[in-house]
């Protein structure tokens, strides 16, 4: 199966090196790595030439957005730059962090779960963060969610949920949307992916109330919100972010900020939510 990547990066000099040389030593090699430099004012771009020139099937280009990192929108705006210079002969599309070591048989793994079973749209395995020099699972989500840092989709899948929304929350909307066209997610629990950078660590404090606002846009509805702060928040170990995700909702609401998804995509998200809510609760 063909694969390409693209690989949004801003100021990664410490960790796209590493990144790169994790994929390029891959079992199974990718068709085309895309990186897309993102307004870095570092050596990334340098860095990465030293790739471009060694490998056929690596290339950069250039994007600017903004210095500041905000979660969701500058990232996706940067993917969907690298995507929009592919040509469409993929069969799994990747969106990878550049600050990631991938295990040397990652996308072999990958590609065979696609090949086992035609109705799986979305693969993963699981990032994991050094801490007293030990690697540990970075344990922000549900084991049967794939992390933003390591998207991969069929493309059938792809195109079904019509790309990536660049706004906070893409990285659960689209398995929300891939479920939505009868897609499932798999997440391989064997693929321990080193992450370089932990989530959130440079994000703009004026992202605060960011969560909260995808919430809304997501048509979680007031007690689905709810409940995902408290859980968001205790994971974190910050419980302060609870009130800056609920007011966030509500800023979003007054301001009547635009859904980003239908609203009968809404109703299947809202029952999908509270179905996995009760059966954890019994």
């Amino acid at each position: 199966m063909k694969i390409y990547i693209v690989i949004p990066a801003h100021n990664e000099e410490k960790f796209i090196a590493k990144t790169l040389q994790s994929l390029v030593a891959q079992s199974l090699l990718p068709q085309k790595i895309v990186v897309v430099n993102d307004h870095s004012t570092d050596q990334t771009r340098k860095i990465v030439n030293q790739f471009v020139t060694q490998y056929d099937f690596i290339e950069i280009i250039d994007t600017a957005s903004s210095e500041d990192h905000m979660p969701g929108s500058k990232v996706i705006n940067a993917f969907n730059e690298g995507y929009n210079t592919l040509d469409q002969d993929y069969e799994i599309i990747c969106k990878f962090d550049a600050d990631l070591i991938f295990p040397a048989d990652y996308l072999e793994k990958i590609t065979n779960w696609f090949k086992e079973d035609d109705r799986i749209g979305m693969v993963g395995g699981f990032c994991y963060i050094k801490k007293n020099d030990r690697w540990i699972l970075e344990n922000l989500t549900n084991k049967d969610h794939i992390r933003g840092a390591l998207k991969a989709y069929r493309k059938s899948c792809f195109k079904d949920i019509e790309g990536l929304k660049p706004a906070m929350g893409w990285d659960t909307i689209d398995e929300l949307l891939a479920q939505y066209h009868n897609w499932q997610i798999k997440t391989d629990t064997t693929l321990h992916v080193k992450h370089l950078k932990p989530t959130g660590n440079t994000y703009n404090q004026k992202s605060k109330y960011k969560q909260g606002e995808a919430f809304y846009r997501m048509r979680y509805g007031f007690w689905i919100t709810l409940i995902a702060s408290v859980k968001l928040g205790l994971l974190k170990k910050q419980p302060v972010l609870i009130k800056d995700y609920i007011i966030g909702y509500y800023k979003a609401k007054r301001e009547q900020q635009p859904f980003l998804v239908s609203k009968t995509e809404g109703v299947y998200i809202r029952t999908l939510r509270w179905k996995k809510i009760k059966e954890k609760l019994f």
